[in-house]
């Protein structure tokens, strides 16, 4: 549904030429920030995706946003073709220009844009990669004595089997957030969204025995709140999550491709296996839709393919 529009909060977005987009770019930012809820994540990849489409514009296109027509737009996306990017990152700059011109019809600084008439690129039906349960298993017995901080490691990676929350998530936790009495933690996903995530007994006690004898270690005189730490006492970021992944991935002789998101991919195969209603896992994914949380039942219909040509006679 088109925005409905509404005289702009602020007169000075109104530009005298409309030649200069990128003086738009932080106010809508803080918009979709702010109103729309909009993750962090997204918000820097919409950013970079932007600026990228501002300066192609200011050599192809002198009459800036009003002068973007179907045909400036069509170059703009087989320009990002020619550069080998793939179908989904060039769906993403459209997506991040599709919403910038909403912001500006919006604001009142464009009267008519024919952005939204142009149709996302078919999309290649990638299917996730999936460990095995026994592959997971392996995994998550990975961290040993010889590992610095095996515990904090073991409570990682049953964290993001259990929960089947993204690597994001699972640093932003913090010590309130995890009720082992009761078996469960509040995790805060895209949007700022709220929901609560079980967890399995094999979770509960590599956490338990974490916070128990390793995090008091890590965190010393420290006073952060986070659920895992460095050995600064700080919290994890993401790309040390990503780096422990990897790290135990390689050690069970695991796929180079294996990653914080394989594991949660896991999770919802595994969930979905065992039973569980596509709806229910949607809202243990955090999804905002339904046509996200699908594309695991198109993994498990090729594990079972996988498994009939296997054993059957005539496979």
């Amino acid at each position: 549904m088109p925005p409905r529009k509404r005289p702009p909060a602020d007169s000075s977005l109104r530009p005298a030429t409309g030649r200069n987009p990128a003086e738009f770019l932080e106010p809508f930012l803080r918009y979709q920030e702010v109103e729309v809820g909009m993750a962090r994540n997204t918000l820097l990849a919409y950013g970079s995706d932007l600026r990228q489409f501002f300066e192609w514009l200011g050599r192809h296109c002198p009459a800036g946003v009003s002068g973007v027509d179907l045909k400036v737009l069509s170059s703009y996306l087989a320009r990002l073709h020619e550069r080998g990017l793939s179908s989904t990152t060039v769906a993403r700059h459209l997506v991040a220009i599709k919403m910038f011109f909403r912001y500006l019809l919006l604001e009142g600084v464009i009267r008519e844009s024919v952005v939204d008439l142009v149709s996302s690129p078919k999309l290649w039906q990638h299917l996730p990669h999936v460990l095995s349960p026994e592959m997971v298993n392996r995994l998550l017995a990975a961290p040993q004595s010889c590992d610095r901080y095996m515990l904090r490691d073991r409570a990682l990676l049953a964290l993001l089997y259990a929960t089947g929350c993204r690597a994001s998530e699972v640093v932003n936790l913090r010590l309130r957030d995890v009720h082992l009495d009761e078996s469960y933690c509040r995790c805060i996903g895209k949007g700022n969204k709220e929901r609560l995530v079980s967890l399995n007994p094999i979770a509960c006690r590599a956490i338990a025995a974490y916070l128990e004898h390793e995090r008091p270690l890590l965190a010393g005189q420290s006073e952060s709140d986070g659920l895992l730490v460095s050995k600064s006492g700080r919290g994890l970021s993401r790309i040390m999550v990503w780096s422990l992944v990897k790290k135990y991935a390689r050690r069970i002789g695991a796929s180079d491709k294996v990653s914080p998101h394989t594991l949660r991919h896991s999770f919802a195969t595994h969930m979905l296996a065992g039973g569980a209603e596509i709806r229910a896992l949607q809202e243990l994914l955090g999804h905002a839709s339904i046509a996200t949380t699908q594309v695991y039942t198109h993994v498990e219909h090729t594990r079972l393919k996988a498994v009939h040509k296997k054993c059957h006679p005539r496979g």
